[in-house]
């Protein structure tokens, strides 16, 4: 399979397109309808207040934003940042009864501790040993999900997803580069049709997250700071180095560790506790859709960074706006989107012959959801995928 790697840093506007911009957008709304409750809840159970949940939310959206457009800029490849969702999940059950500054403690020591992965180059070796064909099935396995979202909302709206998937598929037809637009305004036309659009109370002040001193103490370090740093690395960082090789790009794997994680140390006592590699969000930015060009779809990056720094300017109201859209039309969009991304991790995943058992072993374990020890499919569907192809590959 081709690499994908930039010549030389630089903007190149003759890089930027409609379709580009429109995929950017789609991977922050996406981000945010999928997992802003979810940081809710987590800063919630941190004992934040509205006040300082929604300062986190405006600091995350600015790391992401900036980080996003920094890295995709020098390196010229679609590199998106995301929080840690499998993270964010695991605090909004860990942290009842911890203390804020003890919160603040453990956001610092983990994201250290990536900093440290990232440094000293472990993770990178780690992720290089995986086949393509595994990192495909993995990428497969993850949006699988989001696929059948799309078309299981069908069911309980028929007018909107059918609207929005029919628009889709001719848009493909005759105008495929503008594809994903034309299903979300046709979502965006029925759901006002319908009166499904609650776009009233919005704040839009922006919300200065306040400095919080860190307390480091053993229990919450050990009990709940450790396991955060595993299921980040596992379940947020790896998918989304292993999506950006599935697409064939060639990633300076250290080098983004330890940028996102030394952006996340600086920002934490301000709220801003999570700054990883993206996956799902991501792969909306690397598909056809996007450009034909491979090479230039990093702008979809680019173009999503910059929403991630309108969210964060505008603190908890891009994530309050997302959430007024009705779920069947979040589902859909985010499920068209992908079919692109899809079906190319599907192809690399089987192309080779040799390495079909270990990818389909990959995909199944990655698609089912399981989660043990806290840590989520996709890692348990990597460790599956490869521990099959040693086997395997001795024969």
């Amino acid at each position: 399979m081709e690499k994908i790697t930039a010549a030389r840093p630089g903007i190149h506007l003759r890089d930027l397109s409609l379709s580009a911009v429109i995929a950017g957008f789609v991977a922050v709304l996406v981000g945010y309808t999928s997992s802003a409750a979810i940081i809710f809840q987590a800063a919630a159970a941190a004992g934040a207040t509205p006040v300082q949940i929604g300062g986190w939310l405006s600091m995350l959206g600015l790391a992401m934003g900036l980080s996003s457009l920094g890295l995709s800029l020098w390196y010229r490849i679609p590199v998106l940042t995301a929080w840690s969702t499998p993270g964010a999940a695991l605090l909004a059950t860990s942290l009842p009864g911890t203390s804020l500054n003890e919160t603040i403690g453990l956001f610092l020591f983990a994201n250290a501790l990536i900093l440290l992965c990232g440094v000293t180059g472990l993770f990178a070796r780690l992720m290089n040993i995986i086949p393509p064909a595994i990192a495909g099935a993995m990428l497969a396995g993850i949006l699988l999900r989001f696929g059948l979202e799309a078309f299981g909302a069908l069911q309980g709206s028929p007018v909107l997803a059918g609207a929005m998937c029919a628009a889709y598929f001719l848009a493909r037809r005759w105008l495929p580069r503008f594809a994903v637009l034309l299903a979300l305004a046709a979502g965006l036309a029925v759901a006002a049709g319908q009166g499904a659009l609650a776009f009233t109370g919005l704040e839009t002040a922006w919300v200065m997250p306040p400095f919080i001193r860190p307390e480091f103490t053993l229990h919450a370090l050990v009990g709940i700071g450790i396991p955060y740093f595993v299921v980040t690395m596992a379940s947020q960082n790896a998918p989304g180095i292993a999506t950006l090789q599935a697409a064939g790009y060639r990633v300076p794997v250290s080098v983004l560790i330890s940028v996102t994680a030394l952006l996340a140390l600086l920002l934490s006592p301000f709220g801003g506790f999570s700054v990883c590699i993206a996956a799902i969000t991501a792969a909306i930015c690397m598909g056809p859709d996007v450009h034909p060009d491979p090479a230039r779809r990093y702008m979809a990056a680019v173009a999503a960074g910059g929403f991630y720094l309108l969210a964060g300017l505008f603190g908890g109201a891009i994530g309050q706006l997302f959430s007024a859209l009705p779920p069947a039309l979040i589902h859909t969009i985010a499920g068209l989107a992908l079919l692109g991304t899809l079906s190319g991790s599907l192809f690399r995943a089987l192309q080779e012959e040799k390495e079909r058992d270990a990818a389909i072993v990959t995909f199944l374990i990655t698609a089912s959801g399981l989660t043990l020890f806290g840590v989520g499919a996709a890692f348990w569907g990597l460790v599956g995928g490869v521990l099959v192809w040693l086997l395997l590959s001795r024969r």
